[in-house]
């Protein structure tokens, strides 16, 4: 793995960074680009790893570029990186929703349409915080295919991810992974409150259902068989579980999942615009 910037040094580039150190990367590799003086010494202090309040001096020294930055600063952020050192042979790495490789290559061009620089957009979730992260990862077709290992590390250090043919998949990684936990969050807060409509404190609340959740999640990572079998196989005809998962299909369960993850795309495409 060769030397790596993170330009921003919030909660996706504190994640990366921790799966990057425990996998075995040389923290003095790794350079933490951050206005916040906190941020940066916290990570620097906590992970061993360089830190710096100027994007140019960490651009520099990295040869992989990871930009962590909110999405309306990125344009801003590459164009300033460009003005100031030679990219040549630098990969750059974006996490930001909404910006396309082609924004960003522009950005990064100094007008230099013919060498557009390598450019990998991943779309990662917030349980890579806990290295159980899932990533979508699209390359530009100048990615080389060492960088693209190296892309691919650095995702995996956090989680697991895919490759995608083409850009636009992302979106739909979007809406069935990087968007999803917080469906599952809506879900477990809606059984959390008829809990306590149950009699059940908040403490006991809370444990019944983040417990179930991450049981039903192991059964689902450690058994190859179709979900849908594993939900019939604890779904006896005529008994409790099969009245309940009758009122879902009856309230139109599987209308609202598609509406909402259809609701997704649709607002990661116009952030494009």
């Amino acid at each position: 793995m060769n030397k790596i910037a993170f330009i921003g040094a919030g909660n996706m580039a504190r994640a990366i960074i921790i799966g990057l150190v425990n996998s075995g990367i040389t923290p003095q590799d790794i350079i933490v680009a951050n206005p916040s003086e906190t941020k940066r010494l916290n990570l620097a202090t906590e992970f061993g790893v360089l830190q710096t309040n100027d994007n140019i001096k960490a651009s520099e020294f990295a040869d992989v570029i990871v930009l962590c930055v909110k999405p309306h600063f990125i344009t801003d952020v590459c164009f300033q990186i460009s003005q100031a050192i030679d990219i040549a042979g630098k990969l750059f790495i974006s996490v930001a929703a909404g910006t396309t490789v082609a924004q960003i290559q522009s950005a990064l061009s100094k007008d230099d349409t013919l060498n557009l620089a390598p450019v990998v957009r991943v779309m990662p979730n917030t349980p890579s915080q806990l290295g159980l992260g899932m990533s979508g990862l699209f390359a530009s077709k100048e990615v080389a295919v060492e960088q693209k290992a190296n892309a691919e590390k650095i995702t995996n250090a956090v989680g697991k991810s895919i490759w995608l043919d083409t850009e636009d998949k992302i979106n739909n990684i979007i809406a069935v992974a990087g968007s999803a936990p917080a469906y599952y969050f809506l879900f477990m807060e809606a059984m959390e409150q008829q809990a306590k409509q149950y009699g059940f404190s908040a403490e006991e609340s809370r444990m019944l259902v983040q417990q179930t959740a991450l049981g039903a999640a192991q059964m689902v990572a450690h058994n190859s068989a179709p979900i849908s079998e594993l939900r019939a196989n604890v779904t006896s005809k005529g008994g409790t579980t099969h009245a309940a998962i009758e009122r879902f299909k009856a309230d139109g369960i599987e209308e609202i999942v598609k509406n909402a993850m259809n609701a997704a795309i649709a607002r990661a495409v116009e952030m494009a615009k």
